[in-house]
C-alpha cells in the first residue's frame, strides 16, 4: 500500500514541479508588471505635478502647518538685576546683516554675563565708508525699551572719578575666538570684566556659537533680530514708499543678485569674464582672501558659483513666470557691466532697484548702510524673495530667516549644484528638455518658505524654527504658545523688582541716616 502510494506520488511530482515553475514565472512577471506600472505612474504623476504647478500660488504665503512666530520667554525669565558685573562694549564688523547678527550675539553675551551692554559700535568706515553708526540706522530708544526685560543698555560707557579727575571708564580690549561657546563668556570674559569693570570685544563678527542648546537664548536672539532692531523711521518710510509703488500694479518679487566683484573673487568664478576683468578679480582675491587654487568648472559643479543674471531669468521663465512680472533687484554694483544684465532684461523688462523707484532723498546714501537697509526692508515685504547666492551672504540668510518669522512669506531658493549641469549642457548645445529639467529642480522641495527643520549650513538666523515658533493647538508642551499677556507679566515682574530694590535702597539710606544721627549724639 505504502509502496503504491509512494509510486503514485513519484509519478505526480514532475507535473507538480512544472505547474509550480509556471506559476512562479507568472507571479514574477505579474510583480514586474505591477512595479513597472507603479514607477510609470509615479513618473507620470511627478511630471504632471511639475508641469501643472500653478505659479500664481507662489505669490501667497507658504503653508504654516499651524505654526506662528513667537519669541517671548516660555520658562522662568527674571529681569536683569540692578547690579551688573560690568560693561560690555563690542565692535560689529562687516556689512549691515553681519553686524545685525553680531548685535544679537552681543545681547545674548550681556545676558549670560549679567553685563550692561554699551550701544554696539558698527564698523561702518571700513566696509561702507559710512559714518552713520547704530544711531543713524536703528531706532535707539526702541532698541533699549524692547530689551528692558532682558539686559541693561546704556548709550555710552560712563565716566569715573579718580584722584579728583573725571574720565571715561577704560574697557579692557579682547579679541574673542570665532564661534566661542557660552562657557568662554561666563568664565574668561566675565573674569576680565570683573577685573577691569569693562571689556571691549573686537572684532565681534561670528564670535558666539550659533547652535546653542538653550532655547530661551535662541528666542532672545529672535527678540533682538525681529523686534528690537527696528530701522529709523525715515528708512521705513522710504521702504514703504517703494513697496507701495511696486505693488500699485500688482504682485512683485525681489531678487538678491549677488554678482559683485567681492563675491565673484571669493567664489573663484572668473572664467566667464574678459582677460582684463579676470586680472581685476585675481588681484582682488590675492589681496583679500587666502591663496587657493580654484578651478571654475569644479566650483560651478558643486554649486559654489553665483548665478548669472541670465541664469536667474531662465530659471524664472522655466518656472512659468512671464515677462510682465515686476522685479525689485537688491544688489551692489554688478561686475562686468551691462552685458550681463542685457539678456535678463530681455526676458523680464520690468526691473527696478532703489535708485529707479526710490525717492530722491535716498540717493545721498544709496550705497551706504541706509541703501542696504532699504533693500532689506523691500525684500522683506515683497511677495516672493529669491536669493541667488545664499552661501556666505548674510543679507540673503538673514532675510530668509526674517521672512520665515514674518509669516512664512514665500522664498524660492535655487539649488545651484543641481542646476549647474543643466546650464552647462545648454551652453554645450545640449539644451533638450532644458525648461522641464529646471522645473523639476526648482519644484522638487515644495517648501518655498514654510516651516522646516534646520539643516546645516542653515543657522538660527536663516531658520529659527522651532525655537522661535509655537503652535496654538500643540501636541507637545514645548511647542505650546505662551500666554497672550506675557509682556504684561514681564512688565509686572520688572516693576516689582524695581520696587524691591527701591525699598532696599531706602532702608539702607535710613540706616545710614540713623547711624549718622547716633554719631552726633
Amino acid at each position: 500500500m505504502r509502496s503504491r502510494l509512494g509510486s503514485g506520488h513519484s509519478k505526480q511530482q514532475p507535473w507538480l514541479k512544472g505547474l509550480s515553475l509556471r506559476l512562479g514565472i507568472g507571479v514574477v512577471v505579474l510583480v514586474i508588471c505591477i512595479i513597472s506600472l507603479f514607477y510609470s505612474f509615479g513618473f507620470t504623476n511627478s511630471s504632471y505635478s511639475v508641469e501643472n504647478i500653478d505659479v500664481d500660488k507662489l505669490w501667497r504665503t507658504a503653508n504654516s502647518g499651524g505654526w506662528r512666530s513667537s519669541s517671548a520667554p516660555r520658562s522662568d525669565w527674571p529681569p536683569p538685576p540692578a547690579e551688573t558685573s560690568g560693561y560690555l562694549r563690542v565692535r560689529c564688523n562687516g556689512g549691515l546683516n553681519q553686524q545685525r547678527s553680531a548685535i544679537c550675539n552681543a545681547v545674548v553675551a550681556a545676558r549670560i554675563m549679567n553685563a550692561t551692554l554699551v550701544l554696539p559700535e558698527l564698523d561702518t568706515n571700513s566696509f561702507w565708508r559710512d559714518e552713520s553708526g547704530f544711531p543713524g540706522i536703528y531706532d535707539v530708544e526702541h532698541f533699549i525699551k524692547t530689551l528692558r526685560y532682558d539686559i541693561h543698555i546704556v548709550k555710552s560707557i560712563p565716566e569715573v572719578s579718580s584722584k579728583g579727575k573725571t574720565k571715561k571708564l577704560k574697557a579692557h580690549q579682547i579679541r574673542p575666538p570665532r564661534d566661542a561657546p557660552l562657557s568662554w563668556y561666563t568664565t574668561f570674559a566675565l573674569e576680565k570684566m570683573k577685573q577691569h569693570g569693562a571689556i571691549y570685544l573686537t572684532p565681534f563678527s561670528h564670535r558666539l556659537a550659533e547652535e546653542i542648546d538653550e532655547p530661551e537664548l535662541q528666542r532672545l536672539r529672535c527678540r533682538v533680530n525681529y523686534h528690537a532692531l527696528r530701522f529709523k523711521p525715515y528708512i521705513i518710510e522710504i521702504s514703504r514708499e517703494i513697496v507701495n509703488r511696486l505693488r500699485s500694479q500688482g504682485h512683485f518679487m525681489s531678487i538678491h543678485l549677488r554678482f559683485e566683484m567681492d563675491m565673484l573673487a571669493f567664489a573663484g568664478c572668473i572664467d566667464i569674464f574678459t582677460p582684463a576683468e579676470q586680472k581685476i578679480l585675481i588681484k582682488y582675491r590675492k589681496e583679500n582672501f587666502a591663496d587657493k587654487k580654484l578651478v571654475y568648472r569644479e566650483r560651478r559643479l558643486i554649486g559654489k558659483c553665483p548665478l548669472t543674471p541670465e541664469e536667474v531669468g531662465l530659471i524664472l521663465r522655466s518656472m512659468g513666470f512671464d515677462n510682465s512680472t515686476r522685479i525689485y533687484l537688491a544688489s551692489g554694483e554688478l561686475f562686468g557691466g551691462g552685458r550681463f544684465m542685457k539678456p535678463f532684461r530681455a526676458l523680464f523688462p520690468h526691473l527696478e532697484n532703489h535708485s529707479t523707484v526710490g525717492p530722491e532723498k535716498l540717493e545721498e546714501n544709496s550705497h551706504g548702510l541706509a541703501g542696504s537697509a532699504v533693500d532689506y526692508m523691500v525684500c522683506l515685504l515683497s511677495d516672493i524673495f529669491i536669493p541667488t547666492y545664499d552661501g556666505p551672504s548674510n543679507f540673503a540668510n538673514n532675510l530668509m530667516g526674517h521672512r520665515l518669522y514674518y509669516g512664512f512669506r514665500t522664498t524660492i531658493t535655487p539649488d545651484r549644484k543641481a542646476l549647474a549641469p543643466i546650464f552647462m549642457d545648454r551652453e554645450e548645445g545640449k539644451g533638450d528638455r532644458f525648461e522641464e529639467r529646471v522645473r523639476k529642480v526648482m519644484f522638487s522641495s515644495g517648501k518655498f518658505g514654510g516651516p522646516h527643520k534646520r539643516v546645516h549650513p542653515e543657522s538660527v538666523y536663516t531658520n529659527s524654527w522651532p525655537e522661535c515658533f509655537c503652535q496654538v493647538n500643540a501636541k507637545n508642551k514645548k511647542d505650546k504658545c505662551p500666554a497672550d499677556n506675557v509682556v504684561e507679566l514681564l512688565e509686572s515682574r520688572l516693576h516689582s523688582e524695581e520696587l524691591d530694590e527701591s525699598d532696599e535702597n531706602r532702608t539702607a539710606n535710613d540706616s545710614s541716616a540713623g547711624l549718622a544721627e547716633d554719631s552726633l549724639i
